[in-house]
């Protein structure tokens, strides 16, 4: 029988950009000031396949630019003095990987010819890895069944810089031992940002608040099993044990 997945919940890390404030749980991060200042990172490493994924809380009009993500081998206590900025500040001290969130930054492809729609099916399928793609994707009505109904979620236009916008990233192990970052946007997959990240160190996420984006939540994702059993190189089989967190 498939082992079930009970990660930790996720958090934000207690170091962080100088303009911003946490809320108590550590799962919401709001930029208090200014339009810079507001690098924040997972509270650890995350494990291979395990999406970082946060919903636009609250934007402030006025500023260009909007949320930045990606990830760090950065341990966030090692660095001397958070960066005001993870695009170029953080990235140039190497070994971060970080992509800004556009408003066009939302498709990729389109649906294969006769075959399935990008949100069709109840997970998003990312080389070996398998997540449910109920939390993924920003509804314009909350609610349990809300998905059924919401053009929103059938449609997937949804603007990823979007208040509801869910944008998430994680990594995927690589034969050669080396890991590719993929960058989710409101339950798409947009394919690999970055290939050759360190597989074998830690890595952190990476959420900039920048400019328009003003608040974000964590999105708190239960994978059951997070493996495909029937993908060509897994890794981690379905009856294998929960991965412990580091």
């Amino acid at each position: 029988m498939a082992a079930a997945r009970h990660d930790p919940p996720t958090r934000f890390h207690g170091v962080h950009g100088a303009h911003v404030c946490l809320d108590a749980s550590r799962t919401r991060a709001t930029r208090v000031e200014s339009f810079a200042h507001g690098l924040c990172f997972s509270h650890r490493p995350l494990e291979p396949g395990q999406i970082f994924l946060v919903e636009i809380e609250e934007k402030e009009p006025g500023w260009c630019g909007h949320l930045r993500v990606g990830l760090t081998a950065h341990d966030p206590r090692s660095l001397a003095a958070v960066p005001e900025y993870s695009l170029p500040d953080l990235v140039s001290l190497g070994d971060s990987w970080v992509f800004a969130i556009t408003r066009n930054h939302n498709r990729v492809s389109e649906a294969p010819a006769g075959g399935r729609g990008l949100l069709c099916g109840p997970h998003l399928l990312i080389e070996q890895v398998r997540i449910p793609r109920d939390k993924l994707v920003g509804r314009s009505r909350p609610g349990r069944y809300s998905h059924i109904l919401d053009e929103l979620y059938k449609a997937n236009v949804l603007p990823p810089t979007a208040r509801k916008s869910r944008i998430g990233v994680l990594f995927t192990p690589q034969p050669d031992g080396t890991a590719d970052m993929h960058i989710v946007i409101n339950g798409e997959d947009m394919g690999p940002s970055a290939r050759g990240l360190p597989g074998s160190r830690p890595l952190y996420a990476v959420v900039d608040i920048f400019a328009s984006t003003k608040s974000v939540r964590i999105i708190q994702v239960e994978y059951g099993c997070r493996y495909c059993a029937v993908c060509p190189g897994n890794t981690a089989p379905l009856d294998s044990p929960p991965l412990e967190p580091r």
